[in-house]
């Protein structure tokens, strides 16, 4: 799996991904950092890559435009770096590596795991 990185997240995160084995860059090595959720979600979708995220707009989005792609791990917590998240994040992903593949929104916090596949009913 490849994963972007959001502009709100750090970029030590790319680490964690990386040592579970899967590609990671951040949006700042990839586009630039003044880039609409649209503009980064229409990347994300073209290179078939998944958006890791602490932005509730992306799961907006994608509700609203029914997208049937890209994948959005979302972390809906108050401290989001990877000491605080890692062992979740990896949990969550691995759980749903599958749906994750072919289009879902997973929402992940310190109490619950929540996964949606792509596209989202109103």
């Amino acid at each position: 799996m490849k994963f972007v990185i959001d502009m709100n997240l750090s970029p030590l995160w790319v680490k964690v991904f990386e040592d579970e084995g899967w590609e990671a860059s951040h949006w700042s090595n990839i586009g630039a950092i003044s880039a609409t959720d649209v503009e980064i979600l229409r990347w994300v979708r073209e290179n078939e890559h998944i958006v890791f995220t602490h932005d509730l707009d992306f799961g907006a989005i994608l509700t609203a435009t029914q997208a049937k792609s890209p994948s959005v791990v979302q972390v809906r917590t108050q401290d989001v770096t990877p000491e605080a998240l890692k062992d979740l994040l990896v949990t969550a992903v691995k759980q749903h590596e599958a749906i994750l593949k072919t289009g879902a929104l997973i929402i992940v916090d310190e109490h619950k795991l929540r996964a949606r596949i792509l596209p989202i009913s109103r």
